[in-house]
């Protein structure tokens, strides 16, 4: 590991500012975070608490002399949902988050008594738009007694905070694109901010202010050029335009800013970071050269105007993947001597980045997990020294990190108190190639294994400073949860097992753990009602692990456990009741009458990939059970008629499951061939007799 600076120290700077005095700031709007909110750390009004987005609390009730108290203060049942990966907001004894359709919650903070539910009916709205991204969401946000909640179907809904009765709703994206809306939005003075999902069907990618009293659109900031009639007069469109090639804007872009944005109070801008290509391949998208702006890049934006300031771009004319979209976080570090107002990031590509603020100039950067792409980042340039042949075009490659990423968007968290940074970290690599035929140009062979701990995670603490890791915990799964640090001089963390951990921040040793009883995705939150210290988490392990497959460890069968809401403080005496424990053997479903055939399969196999049946039920019909069931062991899927009833009358939309009125006998008769045809594989590779019921 390279090392280009010494003598480097953290000062608290604005990670402490940001919950003490900057707290109470007014912004140029005229309006602030409340003083309220944040002043005694009892309050956790956005994502990451605060504006510098650090995951971290204040509070040290909680602390390592009284973490082995900890109990279980109340938790909630949360019928219906699947994949919880929100992170709560709690606001003056009240908890706000979101289910995976989109769903807002209220609930009260001390006693876990649900206050109201909003659903904007996702399912009915916008049916089709389910096709395109499993049922998730990260969260929503909060100012002025209003919830804001951005929903799967592009639309961002504000609500009344006491009541749960929608006050407006906006569509933010065009009715005929392939966009959605899995991220949490930010407010910051009379602003809401939010961006969409969509980048892997080549979407443009853009970020969008709405005025959080009238959800009118104030200012929107595209992050890919457009047609060239399009970028005309628009200075910042102009320069990425000349980074493009060919007719760019009917090929495909991407870019779509789906998870992280920062607002900065003290210099008055947003940190937007942007996702991957798509088409994946830049021979497809963008023939020739040019850097393809602004794709996996940190953008600073204005925030009254939009207004573009400064670009960091990570990965120059992407072709795996990568994005920048894990959470960006700001603070202020000294650096052999000098104060430095800075930014960091831990993206998708493995490499740590430490960014000047002010200027969009690369302080460091070095790798935190297995990189193979590139030797290193060039600090005079701030571009990547890459490995020959990373961009598959002289035949397939195989590369570290893969597409899943060394971290991804679970949140990371940062500790003025420690001067550390954790990140739930994970590697796997990932094998390329062109194909022509792809509408992505480029695909993921497989995923790659070269040593025991590919396919794993670890907790690692990060020194952004002297760039180099502090501890680190190694982990048997790799997509765990998100982290909060707290002032107490703990760490916590969900992983795919279904514990929730508490670690030492100083050492990484482990202090306390607690079975949830199904996996964790999510990130905690820690508040204060009535002087009393609490930790809350949500429980609903899925999204984006589904893809993983059969290299996720999974073993949570669809439907078998309850999502949970579930909260902890000192001297806690409830208890879970007892649920179906984590199960990792395989029940195939077969009816052994049926004779498959095998072209048809094939074809079943097209449509599986082609109907993006790939996103909720796994690759080759391999699944973590969660946002849908394995289709191996789905009653459902072993009857034809039974199945066909299913995708052609989209009863189950409210749940996220598509309607796919369209598909012909055939198309149905060819998806049934395939399901049947891997259960029946699985079925004798298993070794077991299992014909609950037969099928035709």
């Amino acid at each position: 590991m390279r090392h280009h600076f010494r003598n480097w120290s953290v000062t608290l700077g604005l990670a402490t500012a940001m919950v003490g005095a900057s707290a109470t700031r007014i912004d140029s709007a005229g309006r602030e975070m409340p003083a309220a909110l944040l002043a005694d750390g009892g309050n956790w009004p956005s994502g990451g608490r605060d504006y510098s987005e650090q995951h971290y609390s204040p509070l040290k009730q909680i602390d390592r002399s009284t973490i082995g108290r900890l109990g279980l203060a109340w938790s909630l049942d949360l019928d219906g949902e699947h994949s919880l990966e929100a992170t709560p907001l709690a606001i003056d004894g009240t908890l706000y988050f979101s289910g995976q359709s989109s769903t807002i919650y209220a609930v009260d903070a001390a006693t876990g008594r649900q206050l109201w539910k909003y659903d904007p009916e996702v399912g009915k709205a916008d049916p089709a738009r389910l096709r395109y991204i499993f049922p998730v969401n990260r969260g929503v946000a909060y100012a002025e007694g209003r919830v804001f909640v951005g929903t799967l179907d592009g639309r961002l809904v504000a609500v009344d905070a006491h009541s749960g009765k929608p006050l407006w709703s906006t569509l933010t994206i065009e009715p005929t694109s392939k966009r959605t809306i899995t991220g949490a939005p930010r407010v910051f003075g009379n602003k809401v901010l939010i961006g969409n999902g969509g980048g892997d069907y080549g979407e443009r990618g853009y970020v969008t202010a709405y005025d959080i009293h009238s959800g009118k659109q104030l200012w929107r900031f595209y992050t890919a050029p457009g047609r060239p009639e399009d970028n005309a007069g628009d200075p910042a469109m102009e320069m990425a335009a000349k980074t493009w090639s060919g007719q760019y804007w009917l090929t495909g872009t991407g870019g779509t800013v789906w998870n992280a944005f920062t607002y900065d109070p003290e210099l008055d801008r947003v940190y937007v970071g942007t996702g991957n290509s798509g088409p994946y391949n830049p021979a497809k998208r963008s023939p020739g050269n040019g850097d393809n702006l602004f794709l996996v890049s940190i953008v600073a934006l204005d925030a009254q105007t939009g207004r573009y300031i400064w670009h960091y771009q990570l990965n120059p004319r992407e072709a795996w993947d990568y994005k920048a979209t894990a959470d960006i976080q700001i603070a202020d570090l000294d650096i052999d001597g000098r104060r430095r107002k800075v930014l960091m990031q831990a993206p998708t590509n493995g490499f740590f980045y430490v960014i000047d603020r002010e200027t969009g100039k690369l302080i460091s950067a070095e790798k935190f997990g297995k990189v193979t792409w590139a030797d290193r980042i060039d600090l005079k340039t701030g571009r990547p020294v890459e490995r020959p042949n990373i961009r598959y075009e002289h035949g397939p490659v195989t590369i570290w990190p893969g597409p899943w990423g060394a971290h991804n968007w679970q949140a990371m968290a940062f500790s003025p108190q420690t001067g550390l940074a954790y990140i739930p970290a994970m590697q796997i690599g990932g094998r390329y190639a062109a194909d022509p035929n792809s509408s992505l140009g480029g695909t993921l062979l497989s995923p790659a294994f070269d040593g025991p701990r590919d396919g794993k995670g670890e907790l690692l603490a990060w020194d952004p400073v002297r760039q180099r890791p502090r501890w680190t915990v190694p982990i048997d799964s790799m997509w765990n949860g998100g982290v909060l640090a707290t002032a107490g001089g703990l760490v916590f963390q969900g992983h795919e097992d279904g514990s929730l951990n508490g670690y030492d921040a100083a050492t990484g040793k482990s202090l306390w753990r607690f079975d949830a009883g199904l996996g964790i995705i999510a990130a905690p939150i820690s508040y204060l009602v009535n002087g009393r210290q609490y930790v809350s988490i949500l429980v609903g392990h899925g999204g984006s692990s589904s893809m993983g497959s059969d290299f996720i460890k999974g073993g949570w069968k669809y439907g078998a456990q309850p999502r949970r809401l579930l909260t902890f403080a000192i001297d806690g005496q409830a208890r879970l009741p007892a649920t179906a424990p984590r199960d990792m053997s395989l029940q195939p479903l077969d009816n052994p009458r049926l004779v498959i055939a095998d072209q048809s399969a094939e074809r079943g196999r097209g449509l599986y990939l082609s109907k993006n049946c790939v996103i909720c039920h796994g690759i080759d019909v391999v699944s973590t059970g969660s946002p849908g069931p394995d289709l191996r062991e789905s009653p459902i899927a072993l009857d034809r008629s039974s199945l066909a009833s299913l995708l052609r009358g989209g009863f189950l939309a409210s749940k996220g499951m598509p309607k796919y009125a369209e598909l012909s006998d055939q198309e149905i008769d060819d998806l049934f061939m395939f399901i049947r045809k891997r259960a029946r594989e699985s079925h004798t590779a298993a070794g077991v007799l299992k014909n609950s019921r037969s099928g035709s």
